[in-house]
């Protein structure tokens, strides 16, 4: 698992853990990948500040959502940080080219 750095107030990094991903799957109480918008993109902002704060909170315990959904209006745009977030987000379930390879020849 790496950090995945974005400019807010202060340079923050997104960690997706398993700690980030119990929180975001306690919220919708559900597994995260049967959490609408999470396979096609299409959440509301309080979906996007959820998990933009669930990749943040490991750093800042005093974080909330509504408090990301600041810290995006002043110092950055949505565009950008949903960037950065679905790279973090997407690098902790990626599989790597080489596994992929090898599953197949097993098969």
């Amino acid at each position: 698992m790496s950090f995945h750095p974005i400019k807010l107030d202060k340079v923050r990094n997104f960690k997706y853990g398993m700690k980030a991903i119990d929180l975001i799957e306690k919220k919708y109480k559900k597994p995260i990948m049967e959490i609408e918008g999470i396979t096609n993109g299409i959440m509301t902002m309080e979906d996007y500040a959820t998990l933009i704060w669930a990749g943040l909170v490991h750093e800042d315990d005093k974080l909330t959502p509504e408090k990301v959904m600041d810290l995006v209006d002043e110092y950055s745009n949505i565009r950008e940080v949903s960037k950065v977030m679905w790279e973090a987000l997407n690098d902790v379930f990626k599989v790597d080219d080489e596994e992929v390879e090898t599953e197949e020849k097993n098969e």
